[in-house]
């Protein structure tokens, strides 16, 4: 008996989760104009104690399980509502991957105490910041659409970039919440202020030398790629 309420019980929180994903496409789709598509999504492991989630899709390597698009491709993402409901019909558990740059958010990612470390220094000089994704592994900040000629520009000033920053511009992706991954939950560390209009986003000017310090002093001196 125990078994059968066990299982009733995954089942419910299994749809619960599936509609909250769905609720969340929707909003981002509908509400703020973000082209939204699923992710490839996750599946068991062949680690050697059979626990553990991996990537489903071919590659038994998958360096983001879960995160990143498979099928449909990055081109398919969209906002209209019709497709976004069919999808998470279907696919009820799959990750909600927005596709970045053009007019959508840009991020800048970075691992997890780095990023901890940088909003600790943005909130001390009073910086307005946007939502912030969080995983258990890195921490992305939602900016605004940047060129990658302005980046570029950006970059070059510096005397020092961490490698383990991660720039998602024009034809990028990031998963958003929420969702999960072989990496963990996906979830707001920085949540967007409730309301049907599309958050504010800072310029990526105004927050990228406070991420490139908190990388820098991070106890692996930033050089590592944490996923």
């Amino acid at each position: 008996m125990r078994e059968i309420l066990g299982r009733r019980r995954r089942l419910r929180l299994r749809r619960k989760e599936g509609a909250a994903r769905l609720d969340a496409a929707l909003t981002f789709a509908t509400a703020w104009h973000w082209p939204v598509l699923p992710g490839a999504g996750t599946a068991p492991a062949a680690l050697p104690d059979g626990r553990g989630l991996g990537c489903a899709c071919p590659d038994p390597d998958c360096a983001v399980p879960g995160a990143h698009p498979f099928d449909p491709g990055l081109l398919a993402a969209t906002t209209d509502e019709r497709m976004v409901r069919w999808w998470w019909t279907n696919r009820p558990a799959a990750p909600v991957m927005l596709a970045t740059g053009g007019r959508a958010p840009c991020a800048v990612s970075l691992p997890a105490l780095a990023g901890a470390r940088a909003l600790v220094a943005l909130d001390g000089m009073g910086m307005r910041l946007g939502p912030v994704v969080a995983t258990p592994t890195r921490w992305s900040l939602l900016v605004a659409p940047y060129a990658l000629e302005r980046l570029g520009e950006l970059l070059y000033s510096k005397d020092w970039v961490p490698s383990s920053l991660r720039f998602h511009g024009e034809g990028g992706y990031l998963v958003l919440p929420p969702s999960e991954t072989g990496a963990g939950q996906v979830r707001w560390e920085r949540a967007p202020s409730p309301g049907a209009a599309a958050p504010w986003l800072p310029d990526v000017e105004a927050v990228l030398d406070a991420l490139v310090e908190a990388s820098t002093s991070a106890p692996d001196g930033g050089s590592r790629l944490a996923y």
